[in-house]
């Protein structure tokens, strides 16, 4: 009986310093998620809550009501430019695994150190109706520079820009996802005859959906919260990027508690992503 109580004893010891042990690994990331984001948030919450010093839904309302068609316009450059980004990164990352090319993969990298405000001002001056874009085309007759398409100020300037600007991180990502497969299977697909097209498209990417499915999430929130390019490049008499209409609130309504809203709004797109990418993820793996 000595020996089983020593033993249940050592065992009840053991199992207190594994617990302890694992909280304070956790710890750390749970403060520093708490203190920079789940507080922040909270207190954005609160102050988007408050109307005339009593808590109410009105900043909703309003926010929904008046800036609804920039909520959608935000989802719909943010969905397309993602579409446009992964694309390119997919074929051009699975290319790049296939057949390396150091230099190709150096120059497609380049605007990964490209601050966002200076790719904004260098697409206004390569996509303004006689830009260098137009003026190029006007060259072999494909444009009149005298009527001259305009491709800033719009969706098309905002998704062109972000699209250029996160091929980079997009590519580093994909291509990081890619190499991780196992390339006996891309070799066995070669001994068969397999295209290089194939192989990307029947090999690299079924065994990457997952870090691809990641990698979709951490970009389309960059273009969520992203102002720099949408300040520069979007429409000031159409719709516009959540985000522009949080500057606005701030610096010339002098509206926090809308700002706020709208802030929770945009953190709650970028949520629902997650939650879509994450509930999709569940699925597959309860099949």
């Amino acid at each position: 009986m000595s020996d089983i109580t020593k033993t249940m004893s050592r065992y009840r010891h053991e199992k207190t310093f594994y617990i302890v042990l694992g909280v304070l690994i956790v710890l750390p990331p749970v403060l520093i998620i708490s203190v920079e984001y789940i507080y922040p948030f909270l207190l954005s919450f609160l102050s988007s809550l408050h109307v005339k010093g009593v808590l109410s839904l009105e900043n909703y309302a309003y926010a929904f009501r008046v800036y609804g068609r920039d909520i959608l316009f935000t989802v719909y450059v943010s969905v397309l430019s993602l579409i446009c980004v992964m694309l390119v990164a997919v074929f051009l990352g699975g290319y790049l695994t296939i057949k390396a090319n150091r230099i190709i993969e150096f120059l497609f990298k380049i605007p990964l150190f490209i601050p966002f405000v200076v790719v904004g001002h260098a697409m206004r001056t390569f996509l303004a109706p006689k830009g260098l874009l137009n003026s190029m085309l006007s060259q072999i007759g494909l444009v009149n520079l005298e009527n001259p398409p305009n491709f800033i100020y719009g969706a098309a300037g905002i998704v062109i820009s972000l699209t250029w600007k996160q091929m980079a991180f997009a590519l580093l990502l994909v291509m990081s996802a890619f190499r991780s497969v196992d390339e006996s299977f891309l070799e066995a697909a070669r001994n068969f005859g397999a295209s290089t097209f194939r192989q990307i498209v029947d090999f690299l990417l079924p065994l990457s959906r997952g870090s691809l499915g990641v990698a979709s999430i951490l970009i389309v929130t960059s273009f969520l919260q992203n102002f720099s390019v949408v300040m520069m490049m979007g429409n000031s008499g159409g719709a516009k990027h959540i985000m522009i209409d949080i500057y606005h609130s701030i610096t010339y309504l002098q509206n926090l508690p809308l700002a706020n809203a709208l802030g929770v709004i945009s953190y709650l797109l970028a949520l629902g992503a997650a939650v879509i990418y994450l509930k999709e993820g569940l699925r597959k793996d309860g099949k």
